[in-house]
């Protein structure tokens, strides 16, 4: 029997779930503590968020493995000790001339330093408002299997591991899925899709009950993915949608959640 998820049960007969992408990345640097209380702040529904293991086994929101270009330096995520991330600028890359503006407002050091898991899952915690988590763990990498299982471990301290939780896993990997499930079974989970082919190759191995989370531009160039995904009953989670045309596309085929760099926007396109 196919398991309704979570996101589906708060969601029937409503809007999509407004999802911030790395968070408010449209403006602000992704992936900083600034840009996810910028989200908040406008009153998105849940926060996306990539995860990278550091060398000293930390779990960080960095999207890229290597840290040219949202640190502007050489080195590698897996490669260096949060010690040494934290020592760096993640924030500037967005703006670079800000320093120059005598009109920009005083920058916080502090919102531009890399951003542990935990330091995310505590502010969504101490947070007024019930707020969901998305959570995406990149492969390939060094560390394998043991991101799914750290992932699991921090969740499990903030009692999220469980049936209930805000947060669902999301990765491109579908033997990272399967982990999770192993390891948590009672967390909602997402496979991410990046090409329409992909599809009837998933199909027949992905559980009855996971979430499908296509590509906005697969669904765009390639309509038959969305019928499929609707005839064959499937939640649906979109990525990355940030116009009004793309937003309808997601509105017709009855999406629960689109994942987005401009949530204030989408917001504002649903009329809240």
């Amino acid at each position: 029997m196919r398991r309704t998820s979570r996101t589906r049960r708060a969601r029937q007969g409503t809007r999509p779930q407004v999802v911030a992408h790395r968070g408010s990345s449209h403006d602000t640097a992704e992936h900083t503590l600034k840009a996810y209380v910028k989200a908040l702040d406008e009153g998105a529904d849940a926060l996306e968020c990539d995860v990278r293991l550091t060398a000293d086994g930390h779990l960080v929101c960095v999207h890229d493995r290597n840290l040219r270009r949202t640190a502007a330096v050489p080195g590698l995520v897996s490669t260096m000790n949060l010690a040494e991330l934290d020592e760096l600028d993640f924030a500037s890359w967005k703006n670079p001339w800000s320093e120059m503006d005598d009109e920009a407002p005083e920058r916080d050091p502090e919102h531009g330093k890399v951003l542990t898991l935990r330091k995310l899952l505590q502010m969504v915690a101490d947070y007024d408002r019930h707020v969901e988590l998305a959570i995406e763990t990149k492969h390939p990498t060094r560390y394998g299997g043991l991101v799914e299982r750290r992932l699991v471990e921090t969740l499990g301290d903030f009692g999220w591991d469980r049936a209930g939780s805000p947060a669902r896993i999301m990765s491109f990997s579908l033997n990272a899925m399967n982990r999770v499930r192993k390891l948590a079974p009672d967390l909602d989970v997402v496979i991410l899709v990046d090409k329409a082919h992909h599809w009837p190759v998933l199909r027949p191995v992905v559980g009855d009950d996971w979430i499908i989370g296509p590509g906005i531009e697969e669904l765009r160039d390639h309509p038959g993915l969305g019928k499929h995904l609707v005839k064959a009953g499937r939640e649906i989670h979109v990525w990355t949608v940030n116009t009004a045309d793309d937003l309808q596309i997601c509105l017709d085929l009855g999406v629960t959640a689109v994942i987005t760099d401009r949530p204030a926007h989408m917001l504002e396109l649903l009329g809240d």
